[in-house]
């Protein structure tokens, strides 16, 4: 390779260095304002010395039931506080039995966390569309809108820039609004896209996409799978929606569940912790 060949080379390389440490930064600036507010929250409610015991008694929380950290920050920084320090933070609720999801079992081979099931809705949804590029989002209690949450084939552009929506611009954001399924026939052409979105997703090597709203029993979209194609799409069969359809509303149904049983136990958990060590330094397991 000649000296200048070598330099653009070099210069290639150091720029896409640049581009994932920028990637990098922007992934940090949106999750922690929302941990510091829990943090702040939860160092106020127990009286605690400093954030460090904050962040160390919602790792613990997060931990011991297999909790994203952000997850936890994003729902304690939403419910309403609990009545009294030595109670239960959620007295009243009323706990269901776990939903069943016929498209997959991970739930129920000991391995049900929530991200093995939001493979499964991503991998059976990408399946049944013939393609492997695709993205499950969530609801994002916190901000509104959708935030990525799993996703296959897609470039890292791709991902820093969808990293969250809000309610227009996108497919996505039309499926979400209008609970229902969305097809994208030829992206370039779409009207439903922003401009720099239609760019984004373009570049991204997708020419097509279907989005499927993840449903609760009450008919709430709490999320979203969407698979992308490189090609431009005729439509899906009826016999295809009609699977997709019991994807979404099944997958919804259980996140929904994991919300008010999973997440809240860990929540319960982590009140017990801080009324029980009022007043006291926690340290990072």
């Amino acid at each position: 390779m000649s000296t200048a060949g070598r330099a653009a080379a070099d210069d290639e390389e150091e720029l896409e260095r640049l581009r994932t440490e920028v990637r990098g930064l922007r992934a940090r600036a949106r999750v922690r304002p929302l941990i510091a507010q829990a943090q702040g929250i939860v160092q106020e409610r127990y009286a605690l010395p400093d954030g460090e015991s904050a962040f160390a008694l919602m790792q613990r929380a997060s931990q011991r039931y297999n909790v994203k950290l952000r997850t936890l920050a994003g729902v304690l920084v939403t419910v309403p506080r609990p009545d009294r320090p030595d109670t239960l933070w959620f007295p009243r609720r009323v706990r269901g039995p776990e939903p069943d999801l016929t498209f997959t079992r991970v739930h129920r081979s000991g391995s049900g966390s929530r991200g093995a099931v939001l493979n499964a809705v991503l991998s059976s949804t990408l399946a049944v569309v013939g393609t492997d590029m695709g993205n499950v989002q969530l609801m994002d209690r916190a901000r509104g809108g959708l935030s990525i949450e799993r996703h296959t084939g897609l470039t890292a552009d791709f991902v820093d820039f969808f990293a969250h929506v809000g309610e227009e611009g996108t497919s996505c954001a039309q499926a979400a609004r209008d609970v229902a399924q969305v097809t994208v026939r030829d992206v370039e052409s779409d009207p439903v896209f922003t401009e720099p979105a239609r760019r984004a997703i373009l570049a991204a090597g997708s020419r097509a996409c279907h989005s499927v709203p993840l449903t609760s029993a009450s008919g709430l979209c709490v999320g979203m799978v969407s698979a992308h194609l490189e090609r431009p799409l005729d439509g899906l069969t009826t016999a295809q929606t009609k699977f997709l359809d019991t994807v979404g509303g099944q997958a919804g149904r259980w996140l929904a569940w994991h919300d008010d049983t999973v997440v809240l136990d860990a929540l319960e958990h982590l009140h017990a912790l801080g009324s029980a060590g009022r007043g006291s330094r926690f340290r990072r397991s």
